[in-house]
């Protein structure tokens, strides 16, 4: 966006920018319904939901906080690749409370009924695909119209956890597709920014090697990864699961390893983009092991790495990276940073642990949702005052 375009605009500074709301009340929410899920587990809190306790985290968290962040992203990212306008002022307010309604029509699904809920929460992912649909091809923008195909395919993901949990009462098929969906665009847009960032970051402060740049590894270890996720959200268990989620994890190390992280640690905020990615290969290790150990090794140690560890690490790293850099603020972290990242690490691997039975289940659950709370949070305040402050000129 020019400098000039920023001139024109004269409405709040908390919309003027597709990542200031989405990024700001995704990350709040998030800490939020972490606060909320422990209780509700318990049988101590109850929402006027129609999803049992554990639908509803999993779908507050895939299609509320994820849903949030990815349109923050592409809300900023979309008009770069385009040269176009990008979505702000009353359009930006309008998928703002569309999404808040959402999240609302979900907490009190039981009282206006699951084809309302579902109407209203649908209409928030459908908007967004139209929107960016719209503006890559009002852009001639081809080559990245292919980021709408895992974001059309959580949209088709929500519907089928609407229609699944209103047949069978809880949600499974539906819950493994919007993971593999977030997963696959994470592997999508991560093979760009991981090794891009890393490369501006090591020309500049650390002249050696460098990251591989893409390739057909980078493409087969991808489908690899897709391939072997697409037969574990239709069958999770089993050998031949197993031995593909085997093969994807090990590409999937060999592809980060590429990316040279060993060399960034000196500087945190590039560190934690390796580190993040990192809980892919992991959460399919994990994944293998529960397919091929079923009953011994749980499924959730998996869905957990890549869920608390891949998409909370890679989410955060890409708000704070992106907030940092729209706002004109030095792109180096501070000791609160850290602690952020200390944090959401710290949840995921406390919640890793207990799925896997190592340690006291109760007290890591409680560590990992206050470790998760205090890092959403903890950003939310950190960096509300950017999201309220207009971008210097």
């Amino acid at each position: 966006m020019s400098a000039q375009h920023r001139r024109n605009y004269n409405g709040p500074a908390l919309l003027s920018g597709g990542f200031r709301p989405f990024f700001l009340f995704g990350a709040l929410f998030s800490g939020l319904s972490m606060l909320l899920w422990l209780p509700m587990l318990h049988g101590e809190l109850q929402l006027a939901t129609q999803f049992a306790p554990v639908d509803w985290h999993t779908h507050e968290l895939f299609f509320g906080y994820v849903a949030a962040v990815i349109t923050g992203f592409l809300f900023t990212a979309v008009p770069n690749w385009t040269g176009r306008m990008p979505v702000r002022g009353r359009p930006l307010l309008l998928l703002l409370l569309l999404w808040v309604a959402g999240r609302l029509a979900i907490a009190v699904s039981a009282t206006i009924g699951w084809v309302a809920a579902m109407v209203i929460d649908l209409s928030f992912l459908a908007s967004i695909c139209a929107v960016i649909a719209n503006e890559i091809i009002a852009g001639r923008n081809w080559r990245n119209l292919k980021v709408l195909v895992p974001v059309t395919v959580l949209l088709a993901a929500n519907v089928l956890f609407h229609l699944e949990v209103q047949q069978s009462g809880v949600s499974g098929f539906s819950r493994r597709l919007a993971l593999a969906a977030i997963i696959a665009l994470i592997m999508l847009i991560g093979g760009r920014i991981v090794p891009s960032f890393t490369r501006n970051w090591l020309v500049r402060e650390n002249p050696g090697r460098l990251p591989a740049p893409f390739g057909r590894f980078d493409l087969l270890a991808m489908t690899a990864a897709i391939a072997a996720l697409a037969f574990w959200v239709a069958q999770p268990s089993g050998g031949l699961a197993g031995i593909l989620l085997v093969l994807a994890a090990l590409m999937q190390f060999a592809r980060l390893g590429r990316w040279a992280g060993d060399r960034t640690l000196r500087e945190p905020l590039v560190t934690v983009l390796h580190l993040s990615y990192l809980f892919i290969p992991v959460g399919l290790a994990l994944l293998a092991a529960a397919a091929i150990w079923p009953g011994t090794v749980s499924p959730l140690a998996g869905i957990h790495a890549l869920g608390a560890g891949a998409i909370g690490g890679m989410t955060l790293s890409v708000m704070v990276r992106a907030t940092l850099g729209h706002s004109k603020q030095p792109l180096t972290s501070d000791w609160v940073v850290n602690v952020l990242f200390a944090c959401v690490y710290a949840a995921a691997l406390a919640r890793i642990l207990a799925a896997l039975d190592i340690g006291p289940r109760e007290i890591l659950l409680h560590l990992s949702a206050f470790a998760w709370l205090a890092a959403f949070g903890g950003f939310g305040l950190r960096f509300l005052p950017l999201f309220l402050r207009p971008r210097p000129a």
